[in-house]
């Protein structure tokens, strides 16, 4: 790609993080989601949940976005078609567009609502694309149910060129969306993934470890996050929250878990597996163990029986066989 194009993109997608005058009323914005989220009374949470993809392991939000691009690019190629067999030589081809159209319309709907609850928790440079992401995206829905409109009362001509216009909003959106994630990492997992350390290595002393507290440690250049229970077993995960990097060990235990400070994403003190979003994936794990008065931790391999984590699961098990059987938390 020409560096001229490129930089053109570059400038165009990043140019919304310096509009600073979004600020005020995507604030408002997010006061109004959140008092209506609240006035969902217990079903706050599944519903946030269900938006947010916790129960899908995946943020819901870019899968849905799939179904209105899709469809209204298939309503445009359909289109492209029947003009090109100037409506005589495929019969039924303007009502195929008109469907794919629609399906559009319906999956647009489940985008946006998904969006919004992905959006909320966003800030500064990322919420202000967010919002250009979200007002072009609206604009191109918008597009698109004028276009369905137009050809169900007949006007194909119209509604073609509505929905080529709905098309190209959408896809400018997109890039936006595109730049949400990857340079921004919404939706993206922001724990530790790596694999040390390999081997058990000391942590803190057993003593720096506080019952129903949650204590960071840093381990050969790992964040781990150390949890003590009353019966004095201490469990290790990773000290990132997946979802947008907060700090767990400024967070807090309850009885469902250890709860975010940041975004009140829930995780399972036994396994680290995801209670409550908006995180969708759950913590990295570590084996625990106390040898001298001092924790000692190492990664569990997320995949143990295959490469790279069976390079791991082999240094672990001679590890385990030079070691003398002790007793492990």
């Amino acid at each position: 790609m020409p560096s001229s194009v490129r930089d053109l993109i570059e400038r165009a997608t990043t140019a919304p993080e310096a509009w600073d005058q979004l600020d005020r009323p995507s604030y408002r914005a997010e006061h109004v989601l959140g008092v209506t989220f609240n006035a969902l009374g217990r079903a706050r949470g599944p519903v946030v949940d269900v938006l947010h993809g916790t129960w899908l392991g995946h943020p819901l939000h870019p899968a849905l976005t799939d179904v209105p691009i899709g469809s209204w690019t298939a309503a445009l190629a359909l289109d492209a078609v029947d003009l090109v067999g100037g409506g005589r030589r495929t019969p039924g081809l303007a009502a195929a567009s008109r469907t794919c159209t629609g399906l559009g319309l319906l999956g647009a709907a489940g985008a946006v609502v998904t969006g919004l609850a992905d959006w909320q928790h966003t800030h500064e440079g990322a919420r202000r694309v967010g919002v250009v992401h979200g007002l072009m995206s609206t604009a191109a829905t918008g597009l698109q149910l004028a276009s369905w409109v137009e050809r169900r009362r007949g006007r194909t001509a119209r509604g073609r060129v509505l929905g080529l216009a709905g098309w190209a909003v959408v896809s400018a959106s997109a890039a936006l969306g595109g730049a949400l994630t990857y340079r921004h990492g919404i939706g993206g997992d922001h724990a530790d993934r790596s694999l040390a350390p390999r081997t058990f290595t000391d942590a803190l002393a057993l003593a720096d470890v506080p019952e129903g507290r949650p204590t960071r440690a840093d381990v050969d250049g790992v964040r781990v996050v150390l949890l003590r229970t009353g019966g004095g077993e201490v469990r290790a995960f990773g000290e990132q929250c997946p979802h947008l990097d907060g700090p767990l060990s400024q967070g807090w235990i309850t009885r469902e878990g250890l709860v975010c400070p940041w975004h009140g994403s829930c995780f399972s003190v036994e396994d680290g597996a995801v209670v409550h979003g908006p995180a969708t994936a759950p913590l990295a794990r570590f084996e625990t163990r106390v040898r001298a008065g001092r924790v000692q931790v190492r990664r569990v391999p997320p995949v143990p029986g295959a490469s790279p984590g069976s390079v791991t699961a082999l240094e672990q098990q001679r590890e385990d066989e030079q070691e003398v059987p002790d007793a492990r938390h």
